[in-house]
């Protein structure tokens, strides 16, 4: 039976791996939730793991008391993400508060969880662990014909590939499989609430049942040798900068530059 942990799990791409991985035959699926109580509209076999909240200090520890007693995971899906827009006007310029939150969730809980799971002996040899990170995270793909703003979403991505790439190192002996992947574009409330939907039919964005189908598929052939690695498993097709950064005809996987 394949086992898999989805952190950040009740909507867009978290919510479509959830239900993908639940219809594969002899699964166990385990997902995250910042609630108290199971979300609707899932799979019966699903177990929840609840107030998980990866703004807090205490998140690794509050995840592997839930998983106390379960043998260790096949497959480990970060997921979990904030974007809030900021530019350099003076009406919208940086947010103390909104930094945090996204610099938080996106590159300091990933390391805690990572940390508490393999001490909590939940990771074992070809254990696979994927973090969701983004082609907005590459240094070499931003471009002044994209403009610069939305600081903390850019590093905050950057800074979880660096933590990927050192947790690949700090794995490597143990053969856990780190990867670190931009899932695509998508058409998700989570886009669309920052007003990027306008970009959608132009940027080439697909559905979080897309995106999951192609991340499942990586994780499927995922092995040692890509472990540390940073990569766009649908290709260039929707990242703005890849052609003008990279040149044409790149390939599909695409790895992307640091």
């Amino acid at each position: 039976m394949t086992s898999s942990l989805i952190i950040g799990a009740t909507r867009g791409l978290g919510a479509a791996l959830v239900k993908q991985y639940a219809a594969q035959s002899s699964s166990l699926v385990f997902a995250t939730t910042r609630s108290g109580a199971a979300p609707g509209g899932f799979p019966d076999g699903v177990k929840w793991l609840r107030n998980i909240d990866l703004t807090k200090s205490n998140v690794g520890d509050s995840l592997t008391s839930q998983l106390k007693g379960e043998k260790p995971l096949d497959v480990v899906i970060i997921n979990a993400g904030r974007f809030m827009t900021e530019d350099f006007s003076s009406e919208k310029g940086p947010n103390w508060d909104d930094e945090v939150t996204m610099y938080t969730t996106s590159s300091i809980a990933p390391v805690f969880v990572v940390h508490s799971l393999a001490h909590a002996g939940l990771l074992k040899s070809g254990s696979k662990i994927i973090f969701v990170s983004s082609e907005a995270g590459s240094i070499t793909l931003r471009h002044e014909k994209e403009g610069g703003g939305n600081y903390a979403h850019h590093a905050s991505k950057a800074a979880l590939n660096m933590a990927g790439k050192l947790l690949s190192i700090d794995l490597k002996e143990k053969r856990v499989i780190v990867s670190i992947i931009h899932p695509g574009f998508m058409r998700t409330e989570m886009t669309k609430g920052v007003g990027f939907d306008k970009h959608w039919d132009e940027g080439g964005a697909i559905t979080p049942d897309e995106a999951a189908k192609s991340l499942v598929e990586w994780a499927e052939k995922l092995d040692i040798s890509k472990s540390g690695e940073y990569w766009a498993p649908r290709g260039p097709r929707d990242i703005g900068m890849a052609e003008t950064v990279l040149g044409k005809n790149l390939a599909t996987p695409l790895q992307l530059p640091w």
